[in-house]
């Protein structure tokens, strides 16, 4: 068994440290207040700042980005740290962006660094919208996260995306241990009632399918896009079926947590 140590530093953003490999998922450093366009008459406020600097960052052995199109997830301080990282992992069409390792879903780049274990990260399939919204939301991936030593199963990042088969699919390939769930339920005005990120029932359902092991809601809060905070989640998992056994655990931000995986 592993311990992983997890800081959420605010959004969608974690400092991950596994057994001397330090990633970094979704770097937003920005300071609160600035209202960003996501294209398509879309936009949103940021509310609150992350809880800890670039500066007080350890060396960043990757960073795991589950897409650059969208400031929530990529904004210019989280930008700038990019190239001092020794690898950036992303989507195909970010790669090309942003001169980074791309992956499409269910293909596999491996972190090999002598004396410690070896990362194999898988990406994940992602809709990060309604149907037929790719052409205007853009890729995104998940990542699946495997070492030799793992007791619990895989370190899942869901990455943006709404509930379909596509995630489905990633409890028939792998035995997910713990994930980091992005929620939020995701609106704009100009869309309506369509939503571009799980909802806390959405996060029920998906439990109840995969059954991890222990769940840990980032991405949402911090923005006005979301529409769920903690709160609601809460309320969506105490009233689960009773065969969602999922432990749902809240990740104090600026502070590191100890996971078993």
């Amino acid at each position: 068994m592993t311990d992983v140590r997890i800081t959420h530093i605010g959004g969608p953003t974690t400092l991950i440290e596994i057994e001397g490999w330090r990633l970094l998922t979704d770097p937003t450093f920005d300071p609160p207040g600035r209202r960003y366009t996501f294209g398509w008459g879309s936009a949103s406020t940021k509310m609150s700042g992350p809880t800890v600097a670039v500066a007080d960052l350890p060396p960043i052995d990757a960073v795991l980005l589950t897409h650059d199109q969208h400031a929530d997830n990529l904004d210019d301080a989280g930008r700038a740290l990019l190239p001092a990282v020794g690898t950036v992992i992303t989507t195909a069409v970010g790669a090309r962006r942003l001169g980074a390792v791309g992956l499409t879903p269910w293909s596999v780049h491996s972190l090999r660094k002598p004396g410690l274990p070896t990362l194999e990260i898988t990406a994940t399939p992602c809709r990060h919208g309604p149907p037929f919204s790719r052409r205007i939301t853009g890729d995104v991936v998940g990542f699946a996260l495997r070492w030799e030593g793992q007791e619990h199963g895989i370190l899942w990042i869901s990455g943006d995306t709404v509930l379909y088969d596509g995630l489905r699919q990633v409890g028939d390939r792998f035995d997910v241990g713990t994930v980091l769930l992005h929620l939020g339920a995701v609106q704009f005005g100009i869309t309506g009632p369509l939503r571009y990120t799980m909802s806390g029932p959405d996060g029920v359902e998906l439990c109840r399918q995969l059954r991890p092991r222990t769940v840990l809601p980032v991405h949402y809060e911090g923005w006005s896009h979301f529409t769920q905070g903690r709160d609601t989640i809460e309320q969506a998992f105490a009233a689960a079926p009773a065969d969602v056994s999922t432990s749902l655990s809240w990740l104090p931000t600026g502070t590191s947590v100890t996971v078993p995986v």
